[in-house]
């Protein structure tokens, strides 16, 4: 934490409602089974920080995944030889993602266009 009279380098922000759970599928697509702690650093580090997801709202996302049947979960052995419980995107997991992909390519192409418009004179 950074003393009061500091600023962060990189303002830091809370995950919108909704995104998390896209973030995850997005993640486990492109790097294959992960542990919830490698997911959530790597979304971190993909944000060049500005996010922050702390361990119950990673694990929150990871057990409505599972619910849903977009990740399945299977224990292994991590890289520091600990035990952990790795999350692997589905075939329906992979048709959902797509789905949101494509919403959340409509509403930011939306916003982009709305957030262009002049204040009137």
């Amino acid at each position: 934490m950074w003393p009061s009279h500091m600023t962060s380098p990189t303002p830091r922000f809370d995950v919108m409602q909704g995104t998390l759970d896209l973030m995850v599928l997005k993640t486990l697509q492109a790097l294959g089974p992960q542990h919830g702690y490698g997911i959530a650093r790597r979304i971190e580090q993909i944000s060049l920080d500005a996010l922050r997801l702390n361990q119950g709202t990673i694990y929150a996302s990871l057990v409505r995944l599972t619910e849903r049947g977009w990740i399945t979960a299977a224990w292994g052995t991590s890289d520091n030889q600990r035990r952990a419980k790795f999350y692997t995107i589905t075939r329906a997991g992979r048709r959902h993602l797509a789905a949101e992909t494509d919403e959340w390519r409509r509403t930011s192409g939306v916003m982009a266009r709305l957030l262009r418009l002049k204040a009137a004179e």
